[in-house]
């Protein structure tokens, strides 16, 4: 397992127009409206522990079940990405907010250090009676994150010290020896948390207990059945029918293929890979490796969306990438990208990197829209007009996973070695590293995804040799680069799609690096039903749709792209501050000579049109209308009419 470790986002300064811009508006619209809605919702109030306890405001459903028992978690995330723009900008107003909830934890908090509002107001005598469905220590990993990032942030520790109690409290009820519960969460979230809070304090006790609920998820008697027992339910009752859908079906290095609710996986993976690094467990990597191999092969779509039904927000049958009807929960890419980093530093593969900018740009960023205040839950790759962006969602937790990936998306970009620097994605950053014992600034100037014209200064305080080692995406066909002015061999020197340069580095270095990005056309697998006969169009890292507001003239389902058209590419500053779209000649079938006719014996006419396509995860950000990424693709054109 390799010794690289990410350069943290607080290091890396993100100079590029593209993620600056994105940045600002989390910093300025996002985080603050987020607290709003937290407020309005009743979701702050619930900290207080109001007495009496008010009227539900999510009645609960036909399984008993109100997402309000876990607003704690919605809570530990807006605290988390708050303190992640903290890290950028002080901001008193913030801090403030953030000083109020941890006011309100610490008065609600249990003498014994538990800490769940929705059990502490609603149901004292039921704690931890309900694992499998109640989210108590998926909450908890979320309060915990956003502790650790306040106290990153601002060296307050009040917060966490009050979540440090409460994670004794879970180390005394759960875990193996007599008198302990032998549970784990329904939910995966706390692993990663634990694993956060033992980086951060150095202290074994709170990696040994992910490592313990990771363990110990899917053995048999099995944790699930022998507490619907305790409550007097019968498991069979169970909503779900089956334990694939929180993946404690089996054992975790038993599990080969992904299975069940798609967030609660990426999770557990992620947390996999952690406990595999941490430990050099080897069986925990190959199951991630089996895991991962099972997810690309068959079960992610093109925008990198996980899970396309919204039965169990996940996973269905191989092959199951229906396009209007997808689920693809923006948590779930975002999660996705926490699997491919994590991945991607136990080998640095750039088939992990590739897939992490991929859920980047085109799944994660979709559920976030440009003026950082409207969201997607869900991201169909096809729509009729009336998918579109809400203010808030009855179960929230997509719009916190959106900012915090945004507020620490530096994060994602460089990683380091003892003597090697690696960049994984590109944009426009600027950090300093310690390599070979010399502190080394870097600079990458660029419009990445705009342009794949890239540049990196290399400045060491005192010349040093060491190696830099510059990501080449799979889909970049013919990449050129060169050091001072002089050529680099790329395809000799390219190993897992990183490209090593090694030399004794000098003030004023310069590399410069030349990625192709042509417009592609994109094929499904022919047993990807919904695809067959159907192209998507791609440029760089990024998928693109064609979408109503650019094509007028009716539905974009009935644009028909030849497949000897030429597709270009187009500069466009009118639009959202600068973007590049694809145009191409293509056709529309038209129904204004059907009359009332439902169907004839010849086909419809067509009229010739300007095909615009946009990047994908732009769109429902302008006029209402309808949107399709896999469009119609026909040998010939056909005659127009």
């Amino acid at each position: 397992m390799n010794a690289f470790k990410p350069v943290r986002f607080v290091d890396v300064a993100l100079e590029g127009n593209f993620w600056r811009e994105r940045l600002e508006t989390v910093l300025t619209r996002t985080i603050p409206s987020q607290h709003v809605q937290l407020g309005k919702h009743g979701i702050l109030e619930s900290l207080t522990l109001p007495n009496p306890a008010p009227p539900l405001r999510y009645p609960r459903n036909e399984h008993d079940f109100t997402v309000q028992v876990f607003w704690d978690s919605d809570v530990g995330k807006w605290i988390e990405a708050a303190s992640y723009a903290l890290s950028h900008r002080r901001d008193a107003d913030i801090e403030s907010k953030i000083e109020k909830i941890t006011d309100d934890l610490e008065k609600a908090q249990a003498p014994d250090g538990y800490l769940n509002c929705w059990y502490l107001q609603r149901e004292p005598d039921k704690r931890w009676t309900n694992l499998r469905d109640n989210h108590e220590l998926y909450n908890l990993g979320h309060l915990l994150e956003g502790g650790i990032a306040y106290f990153i942030a601002t060296g307050r520790r009040r917060l966490l010290g009050i979540l440090e109690r409460y994670v004794e409290h879970v180390r005394q009820t759960f875990g193996p020896d007599p008198g302990q519960k032998r549970g784990y969460c329904g939910h995966q979230e706390i692993e990663l948390a634990l694993i956060k809070l033992y980086r951060l304090t150095g202290e074994r006790k709170h990696l040994d207990l992910a490592a313990y609920f990771i363990n110990e998820r899917g053995r048999q008697p099995h944790y699930f059945d022998h507490e619907a027992d305790a409550r007097g339910e019968s498991p069979r009752g169970f909503w779900a029918k089956s334990y694939e859908y929180n993946q404690s079906h089996r054992p975790v290095r038993e599990q080969t293929k992904v299975v069940g609710h798609a967030v609660r996986a990426m999770y557990m993976f992620s947390a996999m890979a952690d406990l595999a690094a941490e430990l050099n467990d080897d069986s925990l990597k190959r199951a991630c490796e089996v895991l991962w191999d099972d997810v690309m092969a068959s079960k992610i779509y093109i925008t990198s969306g996980l899970g396309p039904a919204a039965a169990n927000e996940g996973f269905t049958e191989d092959y199951d990438l229906p396009n209007d009807t997808a689920y693809a929960e923006t948590c779930a890419s975002v999660a996705l990208i926490f699997w491919a980093q994590r991945m991607l530093h136990l080998d640095l593969d750039g088939r992990y990197a590739d897939v992490m900018e991929q859920a980047l740009f085109n799944g994660a960023l979709t559920g976030l829209s440009r003026d950082g205040e409207h969201y997607f839950y869900s991201n169909p790759l096809e729509s009729d007009g009336r998918h579109s962006r809400w203010t808030w969602h009855t179960c929230p937790c997509c719009t916190m996973n959106s900012s915090r990936l945004v507020a620490s998306v530096g994060g994602y970009f460089v990683s380091a070695s003892e003597d090697t620097v690696a960049f994984h994605l590109y944009g426009g950053i600027a950090t300093t590293v310690h390599l070979s014992g010399n502190k080394v600034f870097l600079r990458e100037t660029s419009t990445y995804p705009w342009s794949g014209s890239i540049r990196i200064e290399v400045d060491p305080e005192a010349p040093a040799a060491f190696t830099v080692k510059l990501r080449i995406p799979g889909w970049a066909q013919g990449a050129a680069a060169s050091v001072n002015g002089e050529s680099v061999d790329v395809k000799s020197g390219t190993k897992a799609g990183y490209l090593s340069v090694r030399r004794s580095w000098r003030k004023g270095d310069r590399i410069a690096l030349e990625l192709p990005m042509p417009p592609e056309r994109i094929y499904a697998h022919p047993s990807v039903k919904e695809d067959l006969g159907r192209v998507a169009l791609k440029r760089g890292p990024l998928i693109y749709c064609v979408e109503e507001v650019d094509n007028p003239g009716g539905c974009v389902q009935q644009l028909e792209l030849s497949r000897e058209a030429r597709v270009d590419i187009e500069e466009r500053s009118d639009i959202f501050d600068g973007v590049v779209i694809l145009t191409a000649a293509a056709q529309r079938a038209e129904g204004e000579d059907w009359g009332k006719s439902l169907y004839r014996n010849t086909p419809p006419s067509v009229t010739v049109c300007k095909l615009t396509a946009l990047p994908y995860y732009l769109w429902s950000n302008r006029a209402k209308g309808s949107m399709q990424v896999w469009i119609c693709e026909r040998d010939q054109p056909r005659a127009s009419e």
